[in-house]
């Protein structure tokens, strides 16, 4: 018996799926893949041969899919955005701070549409000392990039990257503020949900945050909603708060889009194309 003999049959032939994998491929590649289906196709089979680990496959197609995404699609929009004035005193800043618990924040002059530059949460912890100098804004601002509403994602990740940039600030043709995008979003479509300290506690549905705010993830299920809420929505149709959410929107909502049932505001936090994961839910004043 040869040294052969355990990767070949009598006929010559391997037995070998993963030689069988790699000859397709060859075969492919030596004519050129034809589209991105076929390139998906060919992934899809060498992770189901175990080539290619289980979290691999579906990062790849991210990166595939940015080539197709622009600023519009992944930004905050404007209405969302969380911004500070360049007037306002330490207290009103740090209140904003706390309250979005952000890390960066666009801040405006007199026009909301005048980004006047971006204040790292970071560069406050100097007045937390007894001896801090006066506080002033403006002194404290970091340059703010802009880009255009049809900016792809992938040249977006590069420049954050080499610019050292974690934000730039949406603009549409006319040169108004639409929206903003930080490298977390663009990160997110190539690798999931990042979660930090800042997110839900694993395991935790309903996460209060004040006496009117509450976070809620979208696979909580509409009973458990009732119940914690004293709410009354059907589960006839819809099992989770994210599938009752989306139906009333019409479409897969993204992140930043709002809308009120009855007397609860739904403003989505996180979603993708296929769900929404988080939602932040406001109980309307009593009137």
């Amino acid at each position: 018996m040869n040294d052969d003999s355990e990767s070949s049959n009598g006929n010559g032939q391997e037995r070998s799926d993963g030689g069988n994998w790699f000859r397709r491929l060859g075969k492919s590649i030596a004519g050129g893949p034809r589209n991105r289906g076929d390139i998906l196709q060919f992934l899809g089979e060498a992770s189901s041969e175990g080539l290619i680990e289980g979290e691999a496959l579906p990062m790849i197609e991210g990166v595939l899919e940015t080539a197709d995404l622009q600023a519009r699609d992944i930004m905050i929009p404007r209405a969302q955005m969380v911004v500070l004035e360049d007037d306002w005193t330490l207290d009103q800043v740090l209140e904003a701070v706390v309250e979005s618990g952000h890390s960066r924040f666009p801040v405006v002059g007199h026009s909301r549409d005048e980004i006047t530059g971006i204040l790292l949460a970071k560069d406050l912890l100097r007045f937390s000392r007894s001896d801090a100098p006066g506080f002033d804004v403006g002194a404290l601002l970091r340059p703010a990039v802009f880009v255009p509403e049809s900016k792809r994602v992938s040249i977006m990740l590069q420049e954050f990257r080499s610019g050292r940039n974690h934000m730039a600030i949406v603009v549409d043709e006319y040169g108004g503020v639409a929206g903003l995008v930080t490298i977390e979003d663009v990160i997110e479509q190539i690798v999931g949900e990042i979660d930090d300290e800042y997110d839900e506690a694993e395991g935790a549905m309903i996460l209060k945050q004040d006496e009117r705010r509450f976070l809620v993830q979208g696979l909580t299920p509409i009973e458990d909603f009732n119940e914690y809420f004293s709410a009354g929505f059907s589960d006839e149709e819809f099992d989770t708060v994210g599938g009752l959410v989306a139906h009333h929107f019409g479409h897969m909502p993204r992140r930043g889009e709002s809308l009120r049932i009855e007397s609860f505001t739904f403003n989505v936090q996180r979603a993708d194309s296929r769900r929404v994961h988080v939602l932040q839910v406001t109980l309307s004043a009593a009137e």
